[in-house]
């Protein structure tokens, strides 16, 4: 019977998605809130570009009451949303789309919370250096009742070892999920590079890059956004906290994998040890941004590093920054940096490690 009900409100839902637009668009405005998570809404498009690709300024300048995302007070609540990327719109197909936009204040300042503006001006001042990102999302899924998928209603599944890279019931959970936001970021254009389960049962992995520049920061909030709705549809939950379940397991981080042109042709490893140096003598000002919770996840445990030590190593999966074995052999390469919490602004990850190595922009 709950099969025949499924099929019944997909063959409704279907009936509808395939019913003409009159030539018109939806454009579903994306931007990240006060509190680091995705929010959109929609607009109606009445001009679609005669070749069907829109471009950023093709779109108009939109608004929200940012009093109801703790972006802006109840008595100026005004933020205004301006397109900075767009994506074909895997969920309700061509026309349509999906818009990434800043967030900006009435009096023409970013807004608060828009950390893209200043990473923008970083990957623009430092772009000679055509500086590579990758980044690696780790997450868990959560049913309804906020219990992790699989796990027992009363107490903890089996200790972590069978679960990473598990293929079987029992071993992983909610593959359809994880695959279905693997074909969504896809069709979308997001250069989402691969996925797996993680060390802890429900617990994935989806890694997005290489990504030149501020394009890393708004794939992955594109990629973030529709794993939240793709879980939306299946009725479940998505958690990026770094420990979002207490226990011996393993935290969830978003590791930053990052090279520069200097640093993957031979000889690079010189750039690669000097960029390091760097990163150590500002290690603290990472932290800072690098993720709420992040002191549960960076305990020295688990192939972290401490949070109050910078180390680094070759092939040391415990260490802050950790320089593959395939690099070190090779003397070029990239480097990864381990510190950054799941949780943390993808913008200020690779703006700060661009501040860092390179300098502060004005």
């Amino acid at each position: 019977m709950a099969e025949s009900k499924y099929v019944s409100y997909t063959e409704n839902l279907m009936k509808y998605m395939k019913l003409d637009q009159k030539g018109n668009a939806m454009a579903e405005y994306i931007w990240i809130d006060a509190h680091g998570h995705v929010r959109s809404k929609s607009k109606t498009i009445t001009k679609i570009p005669a070749d069907g690709n829109f471009k950023p300024e093709d779109l108009p300048v939109w608004n929200f009451d940012g009093s109801s995302t703790d972006q802006a007070p109840g008595d100026n609540s005004d933020v205004y949303l301006r397109p900075v990327a767009v994506y074909p719109d895997p969920m309700r197909g061509v026309p349509n789309i999906l818009v990434l936009a800043e967030c900006w204040n009435a009096d023409g300042t970013p807004n608060k919370f828009n950390h893209r503006h200043e990473c923008a001006k970083l990957m623009e001042a430092h772009a000679d250096h055509v500086p590579w990102f990758g980044l690696e999302q780790e997450y868990t899924l959560f049913d309804m009742e906020d219990r992790p998928y699989g796990w027992p209603k009363n107490g903890f599944p089996a200790p972590q070892g069978p679960y990473y890279c598990g293929v079987g019931a029992g071993r992983v959970m909610c593959r359809d999920i994880v695959d279905a936001h693997y074909k969504a970021c896809l069709y979308a254009g997001i250069k989402i590079s691969g996925t797996n389960a993680e060390v802890m049962p429900a617990q994935w992995e989806f890694q997005v890059g290489p990504c030149e520049g501020i394009e890393m920061g708004d794939q992955l909030w594109m990629a973030r956004f529709l794993l939240h709705r793709v879980a939306e549809e299946f009725g479940a939950k998505i958690s990026v906290q770094p420990k979002p379940i207490p226990g011996d397991w393993n935290g969830a981080g978003l590791h930053s994998n990052f090279s520069t042109k200097e640093m993957r042709v031979e000889g690079g490893m010189k750039h690669i040890e000097e960029a390091i140096k760097k990163l150590e003598a500002r290690h603290k000002e990472h932290i800072a941004v690098y993720g709420e919770g992040n002191d549960l996840r960076l305990t020295g445990r688990h192939e972290t590093g401490a949070i109050d030590q910078f180390s680094f190593g070759i092939a040391n999966r415990g260490a802050s920054i950790r320089i593959p074995r395939e690099c070190a052999a090779k003397g070029y390469g990239y480097f990864e940096d381990r510190r950054p919490a799941s949780n943390a602004d993808p913008y200020q990850i690779t703006g700060i490690i661009m501040e860092s190595i390179f300098g502060a922009v004005n």
